[in-house]
């Protein structure tokens, strides 16, 4: 195998180890995960170093855990006289370094999935920001580097580099147990988990700013972060709901962009371009989540909006009566403007666009939507279908100027252009 081939080997391995490596040395240093990913590290250089000399190891993950864990005995050992505690931890893997003879095959831990779910509830601890925590997901998760997850969001390396550098400084000075949370707090934090994963998602699926529409390693990262989190935690609803909400979504990609990357709306979409693959994982996720018994929560419920959409083989098939009942009983769950937009839309397919408008203009008063494109661009869609193009077209400019991205700021520029057309 050739250097380059070996660095690609190195870097698959550690896309899809490093999660599980970080996860069982922050067990094994006490929830120190600053620590943990530093000893990672150590273990990566060392692949870097010895693999394209020696060859990738038959079980590389075991390979990196055991490197780790000797990298972790000798530098604990060399910090003895600064804290007793590093001495108590050292001696603790030489143990486990003895129980295994140091051979790497035998080196993995049986309990890594509690490791990875304990990792998960640190990165996403709600002491952090939520800027935070998705920089610290991604990076202790993700195995992105800096500079992935600064491009990715549009950001400065430095500024996400100071992210993860006070996430972890947090973490450390606040004390946070590296322990799934208590019974009467899962409910709570795993509702966090998923509004990282989420938002990850939701970034890459409709990019808030700059040149592209979509982001589709965002979307991949999350709908990987949802599938290890809904086998860790195979009895929570929503947490399959998500998922199902994820692959039914990014079933979509190849068909939401034109030949030139411009933005295709939902209903103009070529549906035989939709992932029959990811719909069909999808709508099992969404079945698993439907077994589990109990009302549906908010990412279920936007899942069974997705999967209306999903099973219509053509955008008239919709069954938009549904999608309006949906959103509804999501209204009447987590009661918020935006959700109201959407029914607003649902209402308008389904009884017709003065209905639609009707909701809209009660939200054009709402502070929290005042600089949200997505309003006048509802607005003027509804406008437009009513035959109302001069105000359709002041929308569509209004929405064009409250917009980050530049393919939606064209799209709504072009649409307003047509409706001055039509008033011409």
């Amino acid at each position: 195998m050739t250097d380059s081939a070996t660095h690609r080997a190195i870097d698959a391995v550690w896309r899809i180890e490093s999660a599980r490596l970080i996860a069982g040395l922050a067990r094994m240093v006490r929830g120190d995960v600053g620590l943990a990913e530093e000893l990672a590290q150590d273990a990566l250089v060392a692949a870097l170093e010895t693999w394209p000399d020696n060859g990738v190891p038959d079980n590389p993950g075991a390979w990196l855990m055991a490197t780790a864990k000797r990298r972790a005995i000798d530098r604990l050992r060399r910090h003895t006289l600064q804290a007793r505690k590093h001495e108590e931890i050292a001696r603790e893997l030489e143990e486990v370094q003895a129980d295994t003879a140091l051979a790497p095959e035998a080196a993995a831990d049986d309990d890594i999935g509690d490791d990875l779910l304990r990792l998960v509830f640190v990165a996403c601890h709600p002491v952090l920001s939520m800027e935070a925590r998705v920089a610290l997901t991604l990076r202790l998760l993700g195995g992105l580097t800096t500079d992935e997850i600064a491009r990715a969001f549009l950001v400065p390396e430095p500024t996400v580099a100071q992210r993860i550098v006070r996430a972890k400084r947090t973490l450390a000075d606040a004390q946070v147990p590296f322990e799934v949370p208590r019974k009467e707090e899962l409910a709570e934090r795993l509702t966090a988990v998923l509004g990282v994963v989420y938002l990850i998602f939701n970034e890459g699926y409709s990019a808030t700013a700059g040149d592209d529409w979509m982001r589709p390693a965002l979307c991949e990262e999350a709908l990987r972060l949802g599938r290890v989190l809904a086998e860790l935690t195979p009895a929570e609803p929503e947490v399959h709901g998500l998922v199902a909400l994820m692959e039914i979504q990014a079933s979509r990609a190849a068909a939401r962009t034109g030949p030139s990357g411009e933005p295709v709306l939902l209903l103009e979409q070529d549906r035989a371009r939709w992932d029959q693959l990811l719909i069909h994982r999808g709508l099992a996720a969404l079945e698993r989540a439907e077994k589990l018994g109990g009302a549906f929560g908010p990412y279920a419920l936007q899942a069974a909006i997705a999967a209306c959409h999903a099973r219509a083989r053509t955008a008239e098939a919709t069954d938009w009566t549904r999608i309006a009942a949906l959103y509804e009983a999501l209204s009447q769950l987590t009661p918020s403007p935006v959700v109201e937009l959407n029914r607003a839309v649902a209402l308008s397919m389904a009884f017709g666009p003065a209905t639609g408008l009707q909701l809209v203009d009660q939200l054009t008063g709402e502070t929290s939507l005042q600089r949200y494109h997505l309003l006048p661009s509802v607005r003027g869609d509804l406008l437009y279908k009513l035959g109302r193009m001069e105000e359709a077209r002041e929308e569509f400019l209004r929405a064009a100027t409250l917009t980050r991205n530049e393919r939606e700021k064209t799209l709504l520029q072009e649409r307003a252009a047509a409706c001055a057309a039509n008033v011409n």
